[in-house]
């Protein structure tokens, strides 16, 4: 039976598309991580199954999703199989086996974890973590079959990135380079001659009781001994050189790269995944400039001392290496158990980890509903079982570390017996054991080097795929193929039968079929129900995402044929979740210029009504403002961003609940003041406050992602429909 295959998944929510790729080689397609993952629709929560079946579908698999029981499972669901598993996460059935055992019928379930590896469970544990219960008997199953047009496929895998397409940061440093393998180099020639300098003092000095020989020696050892100290300030500040040059080309390219995608990696990333991919640049530049080189080192000083050890004593060297391998192999042994351990560890640090950040962040409420006993109790449960994992993990450490001395220890005593026998046969002489002895010290350094090059290089590999997935997808305007940059700055806006779905052809449409027209030089308000789609209509606009179905023109050309860049810096947006950098209220309202204008700073002031607020604090417009508005009201944080958008003087604005922070009093000054600023200009405000969009030109209704109606205020109520039931039960609402 072939062996099954393993990938790791590369995100934390990148298990599916994992579990599509470890199937897919098991049926003899070879296919990329990023090939999967633009298949799926992937949130920053992860995946749905529908999702992950219609990409199952979409690369040549007959799938079937239900839920099923056990019985069923063993008996009619054929391996491998994709299961939900711990209600937050996608695995592999691969293999279900049957034992029986104390005249009772057991099974063990062999699963394939992208996120941990292969593990095996009882059906005790495998019933935990799939979710089923006596009162709950049944479990989420995708079952998998490939036909004809998974075998036809071709797969591209053009977009893989391997390691060498790294050494072009190391050549503008060659020399740099070069002088720091020189030292590494002379290091070991140094090295090289101290066992027969200790040789010498004993053989030639102490036999011979040559005092001015064993002086000269000495001497020589010394300043031998300066010179490597030498050597190594200048190999420190070489590679510290080194490594900080490439390092800031490593990250910059990467950050580079980052702000050219769309928006929508961005939607479906996890902060902690992307700065990840900043981890993994810096695990490679580790890789290159200081594992790669000294492995290369270590095998020449293991080749040279090898050399010499035979010439030395055959006998000595095959116990070296009988004792190495057989010590290379214990430690092997325990990597599997030191997995699983280690899988445990991160689940139970992890639950650690939100427990104490909940405990902290959560503390008012904690305070108000007397829950702090309940809570701490719930941390310490979490201790207890991060106690035996600790136990357990020590225990095999113990374990590996004694085998591993007591291997060592027996091939040294072996090598100092046989050295001590040839001493005493007159076959080798006192000076040569001596220097054996430190031989033998130095070829145990890197076969420790070589053991953990080949961890060194398994987490580079996987820091390979993980940059390669972001490399590799497309930029969100490609240099080869330029846009128009010349944005009209009055036109109308046309949606023309727009179907948007976040998740493929099979999900539920956010928009379905909606035509409408945005006027230019008026103000445009839309309105509905939450839910009703529309922020999607404003990403839309703002080319965050493309229709699935139909068009968005502006003017008489598809919006999609001018620049992103250059369309957005014609808007101005207010955005609901908008975003206050740790900075000066000066540089989050300019943001873009080096140097304000500070007419326009005056008037973006003015109109989002910052004055009063600026000249409260002590040092005005350079006052630092916290991350995403800390220190600041929600209402000062939205006059902020409606600042913002003004000092662009945008020819399109773009509003999405901006007002709804506001007191009444700001809201109707800022309300004044805005309706000025938007003379002229092509207006979008998406809004469910009466007060904020009643005296607008056009308002236009969504309601299950059409357009229910559309027209002015008055015109809107006097037909009773959508409208009115939401203007009147706001008006109730208030009342």
């Amino acid at each position: 039976m072939k062996r099954f295959p393993f990938y790791r998944q590369l995100d934390s929510t990148d298990c599916g598309p994992t579990c599509l790729k470890i199937i897919s080689e098991y049926y003899g397609k070879k296919l990329t991580s990023s090939f999967l993952i633009n298949k799926i629709f992937v949130s920053q929560q992860g995946i749905s199954m529908l999702s992950l079946k219609q990409a199952a579908e979409s690369i040549g698999f007959e799938t079937r999703a239900r839920q099923v029981d056990w019985d069923f499972l063993i008996k009619h669901v054929k391996s491998p199989c994709i299961i939900h598993w711990n209600k937050n996460h996608f695995v592999i059935i691969y293999k279900i086996k049957k034992r029986v055992s104390k005249g009772k019928l057991n099974y063990t379930v062999y699963v394939c974890d992208p996120a941990f590896g292969k593990v095996k469970y009882s059906e005790k544990e495998f019933f935990e973590y799939w979710g089923i219960s006596e009162s709950d008997p049944k479990g989420f199953v995708l079952e998998l079959k490939p036909n004809q047009q998974f075998y036809d496929m071709i797969v591209d895998r053009k977009e893989r990135l391997r390691l060498r397409d790294f050494f072009s940061y190391l050549t503008p440093y060659y020399i740099g380079v070069f002088q720091f393998f020189l030292t590494m180099i002379w290091a070991s020639v140094i090295n090289l001659i101290f066992p027969f300098l200790t040789q010498a003092v004993v053989d030639i000095g102490i036999v011979d009781k040559n005092y001015n020989f064993i002086f000269v020696l000495l001497v020589a050892q010394l300043l031998i001994t300066l010179g490597e100290v030498a050597n190594d300030m200048i190999r420190s500040r070489l590679m510290l050189h080194i490594t900080t040059r490439i390092g800031i080309s490593f990250i910059s390219d990467f950050l580079f790269k980052l702000v050219r995608l769309p928006i929508s990696f961005f939607d479906m990333k996890r902060i902690g995944d992307i700065m990840q991919r900043i981890n993994d640049n810096i695990r490679i530049q580790n890789f290159l400039t200081g594992t790669f080189i000294s492995i290369i080192v270590a095998l020449i000083i293991f080749i040279v001392y090898t050399i010499i050890m035979a010439k030395y004593n055959w006998g000595i060297l095959f116990i070296f290496f009988s004792g190495s391998i057989l010590y290379i192999l214990w430690i092997t042994f325990f990597l599997k158990k030191r997995r699983e351990l280690d899988k445990k560890r991160f689940e139970v640090s992890t639950a650690n980890q939100n427990k104490v950040i909940q405990l902290i962040t959560g503390m008012q409420e904690i305070k108000l509903n007397g829950c702090e006993q309940k809570k701490l109790w719930e941390w310490e449960n979490i201790q207890t079982k991060l106690y035996n994992i600790e136990l357990n993990s020590l225990s095999l450490e113990q374990t590996q570390s004694l085998g591993g001395l007591f291997i060592d220890q027996v091939k040294n005593i072996l090598i100092s017996f046989l050295a001590a026998r040839l001493v005493i046969n007159g076959s080798m002489t006192l000076g040569m054991m001596m220097a054996m002895q430190y031989i033998i010290g130095q070829l145990n350094a890197p076969v420790s080097q070589f053991i953990n090059f080949m961890g060194s290089t398994q987490d580079a590999k996987m820091s390979l795929e993980r940059l390669g997935e972001i490399y590799n997808r497309e930029d969100e305007e490609s240099e080869e193929k330029p846009k128009n940059i010349e944005i009209p700055k009055n036109a109308d806006i046309i949606f023309n039968n727009v179907v948007f779905q976040y998740e493929g052809p099979n999900s539920k449409r956010i928009l379905d079929g909606l035509t409408m027209r945005i006027k230019t030089g008026k103000v445009n308000a839309i309105v509905g129900v939450s839910g009703s789609g529309k922020t999607t209509i404003l990403k839309l606009l703002l080319g965050f995402y493309h229709p699935t179905e139909g068009e968005i023109n502006l003017g008489n050309k598809n919006l999609n044929s001018y620049s992103d860049t250059a369309w957005r810096q014609q808007c101005g947006v207010v955005m609901q979740e908008g975003f206050i950098f740790s900075d000066s209220i000066l540089q989050n309202i300019i943001i873009k210029d080096d140097k304000p204008n500070i007419q326009q700073f005056d008037y973006a002031v003015q109109v989002a009504n910052l004055k009063s607020f600026i000249d409260s604090l002590p040092m005005g417009f350079h006052t630092i403002i916290g991350a995403e508005g800390n220190g600041i009201s929600a209402g000062q944080r939205q006059r902020i961003l409606i600042a913002r958008a003004i000092y662009k003087n945008p020819s399109y604005i773009f509003m999405d609940e901006a007002t709804n922070a506001l007191d009444t009093t700001n809201e109707k000054i800022i309300l004044e003041n805005l309706n000025n600023f938007f003379a002229t200009r092509t207006v979008v405000i998406i809004a469910h406050r009466l007060s904020t969009i009643k005296n607008a030109d056009n308002i236009i209704v969504i309601n299950e992602g059409q357009v229910a109606e559309s027209g002015k205020h008055n015109e809107l109520i006097k037909q009773q429909g959508l409208y009115f039931n939401l203007v009147k039960d706001q008006i109730e609402l208030n009342q």
